[in-house]
Formats: C-alpha cells, sequence, structure tokens
C-alpha cells in the first residue's frame, strides 16, 4: 500500500489507523473514487480548509490529487482489511465518488457503514443505483449529470433565472431579475408571497447581496433578486408581470 503524505506534521492514514496532529478542530474527511469528479469534490473541500484523506486504485489519479488533499493512499475500497486499516469512525464525512464502477461504489458504501461511518455520501449514475445505495448504508446520494441536467435545463431555458440551487424535488433558490413592474415598489406593496406562494430572500445590487429586507424594501434598476419557491410557480409570476 502506497502512502503519501503532503502536509508536513499532519498525521496519515495507514495500517495504524488515522490520527490528527494539530490544534484546530476542522472535519477530517474521507474521499474514495479520484476521477473527474472527486477531483473536483477534493479541490472545493481543500479551498474550505478540511484535512482530506484520499483513496483510489489508480496510482495515476492518486498522485493528480495530491496537491489538494492531506494525504493520499493507493487501495482497493472494497477490501474490508484496507478499508479497516483507515479508521473509518474517525472520519466526519466519508465521500464515495467513485466512477464507472457500481459494484465497487456499493461495495464500498456499504463497508463503510459496516466500518462505523459517521456520515457515508456516495455518487449516483442512474435513478436506480440511487436506490441501492441509499439500502446500503449511503446516508446521501449525489447524482450530479441529472443535477447539473436540471440546473442547466432552468438556467438557460427561462430568460430571466441567472441562478438556481435545487432544495428538493419541486422547491429550490433563484437568482432572477426583477421585473420592470415591481421598480420602485415595496416588498409590501407587492404582496409575492400571498400571490404566488414566492419568498423574496436577497436583494443583490453591484455584487452585494441585502439579506435583511422588510416589508418597506424598494426594488430598484440594475439589482437581481434570490426568490425561493416552486419553479412553476415562479414562472407564473414572470408570466403576469410580462402579459
Amino acid at each position: 500500500m502506497y502512502i503519501k503524505n503532503c502536509v508536513s506534521g499532519v498525521s496519515y492514514a495507514g495500517r495504524n489507523g488515522y490520527g490528527r496532529i494539530g490544534e484546530n478542530n476542522m472535519k477530517n474527511i474521507l474521499l474514495i473514487g479520484l476521477g473527474r469528479f472527486g477531483r473536483h469534490v477534493a479541490i472545493h473541500l481543500n479551498e474550505m480548509g478540511y484535512q482530506i484523506m484520499a483513496v483510489d486504485k489508480a496510482e495515476d489519479k492518486v498522485n493528480e490529487c495530491i496537491d489538494y488533499v492531506t494525504s493520499a493512499v493507493i487501495g482497493d475500497s472494497t477490501n474490508r482489511d484496507f478499508l479497516k486499516s483507515l479508521g473509518i469512525a474517525n472520519y466526519d464525512v466519508c465521500f464515495v465518488t467513485i466512477g464507472g464502477n457500481f459494484q465497487n461504489s456499493l461495495e464500498t458504501t456499504y463497508q463503510l457503514k459496516e466500518l462505523g461511518a459517521k456520515c457515508v455520501i456516495s455518487r449516483a449514475e442512474r435513478d436506480v443505483q440511487a436506490k441501492f445505495l441509499e439500502r446500503n448504508g449511503a446516508d446521501h446520494v449525489v447524482y450530479p449529470e441529472r443535477q447539473m441536467a436540471k440546473w442547466t435545463a432552468i438556467r438557460y431555458a427561462a430568460d430571466h433565472i441567472f441562478d438556481y440551487m435545487e432544495l428538493d424535488a419541486e422547491h429550490g433558490v433563484f437568482e432572477t431579475e426583477v421585473p420592470e413592474e415591481w421598480l420602485g415598489k415595496t416588498i409590501s406593496e407587492l404582496d409575492i408571497r400571498k400571490k404566488f406562494h414566492l419568498n423574496i430572500l436577497g436583494i443583490k445590487s453591484n455584487g452585494k447581496l441585502t439579506v435583511n429586507l422588510t416589508p418597506d424594501t424598494t426594488f430598484e434598476k440594475n439589482s437581481t433578486i434570490l426568490v425561493l419557491g416552486d419553479y412553476r410557480n415562479l414562472e407564473k409570476c414572470f408570466k403576469k408581470q410580462k402579459a
């Protein structure tokens, strides 16, 4: 088993388990699967300052992620003894981002929970995979292709939506333009919540976001708004404004 310790003074995973030397209480993350998706997860976790142990069977993939993780190891995540050597219970979150081999992803997810993982987040590539992963111990399942497809459809099919974050199957947070008819009017005057079941969360102007809104907050030019609600209600609202 190959181990690369990337940060001096920080302990790493190995056959004697996992421990961390340091003064902060930052979360410890186990990331299994370093393909394109896993690598991007590693990059963002690194930017957030987390301690990351990365695992993959392929040495080239491990080497590509060295700069973004605390420690990295080459190993087979379906091997119970290998996983046990990492001290699974010591990690706050375990990500399973294996792509192209669902059987390995399923076995890894199951073994992690059996070994006492606190939280397992597994990647699915199809709907049926998500169901099997949940049944085999995944606390959460991410489906990046489907989530990105929905984001792309909503973001680019509607002229007035600039960004979108899904909350569940029906609701999301939308960044959208301020309808011309709203300019100069207050939140209480428009009464959007009652009429369309939408909640105004914030107003962005000149790159600055204001979330301390009151009923007397006025909508101004060159601003966008963050709206919480159902996409269908949002469309109804904007269609009425343009009618």
